[in-house]
């Protein structure tokens, strides 16, 4: 018998998905290969630009998130610089840009720092080159970072994102309407159509919010070296949201207020607020896998110890079937958020258990006793019996001498 090859998720349903690329290596061969173009002019002969790259750390990835392509890097940038005075005199030195970001390049949370060393004896023409360097080349630098997004999509978007039409594999979807002559083409194509709509919602997923749904508690946890009011801020406060994020989002801590995660991925209301120890809200996340009008219950608590601060996410009514979805979600953009912008996530030394000591039974004890003291009276008796054993013999030596 013929196997059936199950039909692919439709487009509109497998670019809702999170999805995540590492793209590190293919980033220091751009910056390698683009930053090295640069050179300026002065205003009479002299010239310097980018000689080499030497160093790229960081990470580099893009993510999808509700069919949106979303740039994710931070890196430390360690380049060479040189170029020729205008008394002909050779010039060189480095130049370390300590943060090349997301939130540098396109929120614009911070300047980008240029650290600059010269390497060349130092001479009137000599520091007139290092100043054209220090005007000039930061300009030319922040053009090709302004281009380090667009280029990690160009490249690399098509692996993330699925396409209906076949031969543009990786373009943006269309929208719904553009696949509806199809599903009229034939009985068999609207066949198709109803198990892809059904294996899209999964098994247990209920579509009507006047229906009920099974469901279960999951949980996540992780140690953060950052205090628990810092971390409280950076969860709820609207500005401060998209640098965890990557996307924007909406929120007002207060019981009642509406707010909106990942361009609109998650939403949902705030329940209440415990500054800076807990807050609840309820939780809801777009997708076709998710129940249509369902709600979950997020607490999030923060407990701070001496050295770090323990956050937990616990959502309570994540629908059967899903907890393993959901708590890798969980993991992913909450946990890993927070670690991508530079908060540090500890790991508590547990212990080993220890193993525990058997009492010896009474019984055995006592036999134990006996035995012993039995040996003792044992050896004893021998010695005894050797004396007395040994006088024999030797008395009659003794008084039979002259």
């Amino acid at each position: 018998m013929a196997s059936t090859i199950p039909a692919p998720l439709p487009p509109s349903t497998a670019n809702w998905h999170w999805k995540n690329k590492t793209v590190t290596p293919w980033a220091k061969q751009w910056f390698e290969r683009e930053l090295t173009t640069i050179r300026v002019i002065g205003d009479g002969s002299e010239e310097v630009g980018i000689e080499r790259v030497v160093e790229v750390d960081g990470d580099v990835e893009l993510g999808q998130r509700k069919s949106k392509l979303i740039t994710i890097y931070d890196c430390r940038v360690v380049l060479n610089w040189s170029g020729t005075a205008s008394d002909g005199t050779a010039v060189s030195g480095k130049l370390t840009i300590p943060e090349v970001s997301h939130e540098v390049t396109l929120d614009g949370t911070s300047d980008y720092v240029y650290e600059w060393s010269l390497s060349t004896d130092r001479s009137p023409a000599v520091d007139a080159l290092f100043q054209l360097a220090k005007a000039r080349l930061p300009a030319a630098l922040e053009a090709k970072f302004a281009a380090f997004p667009a280029a990690i999509i160009d490249t690399h978007g098509k692996d993330l994102t699925v396409s209906a039409d076949p031969s543009r594999q990786g373009s943006p979807a269309p929208s719904g309407s553009a696949s509806a002559p199809a599903a009229k083409s034939s009985g068999a194509g609207s066949q198709g159509d109803a198990a892809l709509k059904k294996r899209a919602e999964g098994s247990g997923a209920v579509k009507s919010s006047g229906q009920a749904v099974n469901t279960t508690t999951v949980s996540v946890d992780a140690h953060f070296m950052a205090p628990a009011d810092d971390l409280f801020g950076l969860l709820t406060d609207e500005k401060r949201i998209p640098q965890w994020t990557r996307a924007p989002a909406k929120s007002t801590p207060e019981p009642g207020a509406e707010y909106s995660l990942f361009g609109g991925g998650v939403k949902g209301k705030f329940v209440s607020l415990s500054p800076p120890k807990e807050f609840v809200q309820t939780w809801s996340l777009e997708s076709p896998t998710w129940p249509s009008g369902h709600f979950a219950t997020l607490t999030t608590t923060l407990d701070q110890g001496s050295d770090s601060t323990k956050v937990t996410w616990s959502l309570d009514g994540v629908p059967l079937g899903m907890e393993e979805e959901i708590t890798r979600n969980l993991q992913g953009y909450y946990v890993h958020g927070l670690k991508s912008i530079g908060y540090v996530e500890i790991f508590p030394y547990v212990p080993p258990p220890q193993k525990k000591r058997i009492r010896a039974e009474p019984e055995r004890v006592a036999k134990s006793a006996v035995t012993s003291g039995f040996g003792a009276n044992t050896c004893a008796a021998l010695g005894f019996a050797v004396l007395v054993f040994g006088a024999a013999f030797a008395l009659p030596y003794i008084y039979g001498r002259p």
